[in-house]
């Protein structure tokens, strides 16, 4: 019988034990892909140790926290990145654990490398009047501003993250009152979000204006008509964007991406004292406690907190005058 090794366990790994066994969602098993191709490319470029040489006695706990550092070091990711790329690694080698007992140790020992703690930054986001000079600029009067007008309103009112934006077919959209769209997220969880009659709107004379019909059939397409890509949608937010950028320098100044516009949203709905709970259910996060980073780094929402909890308890202070019976008593202090 033929000793399996690294590559083998990797093919099973993929093979069966992702889509049979864990039920992970594709964009997981993307994630986990690329990360793998990653780390052969960190071992054919720093190590010197080709794709086809790359054996479990090769690979130690060194190895790969000489592979976390490169993340860092030479490609400039971020921690977040970095975390990223090693959970992928780890569960490989939870799979090969319990696959073959003889790399227990080996295992066991990159397992123990620890993800690297990441100072939690605030969400960057656009300002209400940056999300509207965006919007303005797309002409509805062509199919194609049409279809990037959807897009950008769709990103921002339903704060869909871009793979779920990609992911969305025509039968998902039901025109009502409201109208509301049904978006399926991380772990192929589904949630309904309500959408504004403007983005409805927009929405239903994109529909028209394309002719769809088939319920199965992705609503955003490219010329080919295949599914837009994440860097399809980048670009076309990106062109809007730098357009803005040209008119009015100051009213973007970051790195506008279509997360970026979800944090906006999110942020947006903060400010209008919208509950964290409904947020949390809009963003589809599992738990409260991921929206709450929205209000626990935003400064302008701790602020207006405070205020709102004490002001009924200190009430207005103002300064009292004098009593006029102890004006003497009180002029007589401010005698020399």
């Amino acid at each position: 019988m033929k000793k399996l090794d690294f590559a083998d366990y990797l093919e099973l790994f993929f093979s069966r034990y992702v889509f049979l066994q864990r039920g992970l969602s594709p964009n997981t098993v993307s994630s986990y892909s690329d990360s793998l191709l990653l780390f052969f490319r960190f071992c054919d470029e720093a190590k010197d140790i080709k794709p086809n040489k790359l054996t479990l006695s090769a690979i130690s706990k060194q190895l790969i926290l000489d592979y976390c550092d490169w993340i860092e070091s030479t490609l400039n990711c971020s921690i977040a990145t970095r975390n990223q790329r090693l959970t992928a690694i780890h569960a490989v080698f939870r799979y090969i654990q319990v696959e073959s007992p003889a790399h227990v140790a080996l295992s066991r020992d990159i397992l123990s490398i620890r993800m690297k703690k990441n100072k939690q930054e605030p969400p960057r986001y656009l300002s209400t009047e940056a999300v509207k000079a965006v919007l303005a600029l797309p002409d509805a009067k062509t199919k194609k501003g049409v279809r990037d007008l959807a897009i950008l309103c769709l990103l921002y009112d339903s704060a869909v993250r871009v793979q779920e934006l990609i992911d969305l077919k025509l039968g998902d959209i039901t025109q009502g009152n409201p109208s509301v769209v049904r978006v399926t997220g991380k772990g192929n969880k589904q949630r309904v979000v309500p959408l504004l009659p403007a983005t409805a709107n927009i929405l239903a004379l994109y529909i028209r204006k394309y002719g769809l019909e088939n319920k199965e059939r992705h609503i955003f397409t490219n010329s080919s008509n295949n599914p837009l890509t994440r860097v399809g949608v980048n670009y076309i937010l990106n062109k809007y964007v730098d357009m803005v950028k040209d008119k009015w320098p100051d009213l973007i100044t970051i790195k506008v991406t279509p997360h970026i516009i979800r944090h906006s949203k999110a942020t947006h709905l903060l400010a209008a004292d919208v509950n964290l709970i409904y947020i949390r259910d809009l963003l589809g996060h599992s738990s409260v406690i991921t929206t709450e980073v929205y209000a626990k780094t935003n400064p302008e929402f701790l602020r207006r907190s405070i205020e709102k909890t004490s002001n009924h308890i200190f009430g207005e202070v103002q300064e009292s005058p004098p009593e006029k019976h102890r004006l003497p008593e009180f002029l007589k202090q401010y005698r020399v």
